[in-house]
């Protein structure tokens, strides 16, 4: 089941990307639709809230007056919370009932405060439909009938722009108009969400095509790192010790492969075999035939080098898993050479060069695979020697988790 987190600021056009969606096959599971359910007359929820607000927050019918509540609560952020934790989890229970019978689909989750109640560690995909906050007023004055001041104090009880963006795997622009909104969740599907959920389903990675194109360093890469981070420690909690990004993308200033490699700290082997499974079901399944790093020194213990290595099942962001024992020396050697190359400028220069170098030799490969294994002597006759040294003079030290 690939599961996607949808969400949006209030007149953001959500509701027409989650129409959409469910078009294209996606189960669809709408919050604001069970936060409705939840309070319906003769409810757990109906009930505590007239406990906490009041009998006058009921219609003549007996039903929840939403527009009475909306003005207690809006602009009271006290107030605001206690119905939220009301309210969320009965909707959170409501939609792991549908999705646990959903099977195989993508589910994708109409949550319009996903951002604020942080839930996006929860999906394989947050997908934030964003417009210019200007846009949004003019909108909910024109089609919902609302006044100026009404409309900024909706929008000032939720996430703002740039938080929503921050938590963003994908960013649909509403901008312009319905038919641009509607082409770009096609795209989305058939590029990336249908793919993805095809190997999920069968448990492989993510094809990756083209040889080693380098590109700028880009600030987002520290920002997805950290997103990616959080999922996996969602699916293992308590398993897993810490998850470091690692690799080139971790270095502010070097030029990358567009690819986000994470180290996952656990105890022994025994427990990265046992999470192997949960970091399939997150979108990261095991590579088979992909145990070991190449020892450093040559000649030490190729048994010391043991991980499991997972990689991204998601097309549209290709990510490395690299599963290894705290205190390892393969766990060390991969933040050694990090905080090296971040700490030392002309370690930067020397590995870019030699990286550059390499990309120019495999241009117009088809894979990256001859590139990584002609780099790899590299790490050991030249980085090992000089980062040894730099450690000891340094006195560096690895993180003391797991020792």
């Amino acid at each position: 089941m690939l599961k996607i987190g949808l969400t949006g600021g209030i007149a953001s056009g959500k509701s027409v990307v989650a129409a959409q969606l469910r078009k294209r096959g996606a189960v669809l599971v709408d919050a604001d639709a069970l936060a409705r359910e939840v309070v319906e007359p003769g409810t757990e929820g109906l009930r505590r809230i007239v406990a906490e607000f009041g009998s006058g927050m009921l219609g003549d019918d007996g039903r929840l007056d939403r527009a009475r509540l909306g003005e207690v609560v809006f602009g009271n952020p006290e107030r605001l919370g206690i119905l939220n934790g009301i309210v969320h989890p009965l909707v959170r229970a409501r939609a792991a009932a549908i999705v646990a019978a959903a099977g195989d689909a993508v589910v994708v989750q109409d949550i319009p405060l996903l951002v604020e109640t942080g839930q996006g560690s929860d999906f394989h995909l947050v997908v934030v439909v964003d417009a210019p906050y200007d846009v949004r007023v003019q909108r909910m004055l024109e089609r919902r009938g609302m006044t100026a001041d009404a409309a900024r104090s909706r929008m000032a009880a939720q996430a703002s722009r740039e938080e929503r963006l921050a938590a963003a795997d994908v960013v649909l622009d509403n901008s312009g108009s319905m038919e641009d909104l509607v082409k770009q969740v096609d795209e989305l599907w058939d590029a990336r969400l249908g793919p993805f959920a095809r190997n999920l389903a069968a448990g492989i990675r993510a094809a990756r095509n083209g040889g080693p194109v380098l590109e700028p360093y880009r600030e987002e890469w520290p920002k997805q790192a950290a997103r990616i981070a959080a999922r996996l420690l969602t699916a293992a909690p308590g398993l897993i010790l810490a998850v470091d990004h690692i690799g080139s993308t971790s270095v502010p200033g070097l030029a990358a492969k567009d690819v986000i490699d994470l180290q996952v700290a656990v105890s022994g082997l025994e427990v990265a075999d046992s999470i192997a499974p949960l970091l399939a079901e997150a979108g990261f399944p095991l590579v088979p035939d992909a145990g070991s790093d190449t020892p450093k020194p040559t000649g030490a213990d190729p048994r010391q080098w043991q991980k499991r290595f997972h990689a991204n099942a998601d097309p549209g962001r290709p990510v490395n898993i690299h599963v290894r024992v705290a205190g390892s020396p393969g766990w060390r050697y991969a933040l050694m050479f990090r905080d090296w190359l971040r700490e030392n400028p002309s370690a930067l220069r020397l590995y870019a060069a030699h990286k550059a170098d390499l990309a120019g030799r495999f241009a117009g490969s088809v894979s990256t695979r001859a590139y990584a294994e002609a780099k790899e002597p590299w790490f050991t006759d030249v980085a090992w020697p000089r980062m040894s040294a730099w450690a000891e003079d340094a006195g560096w030290a690895p993180p003391s988790y797991g020792s």
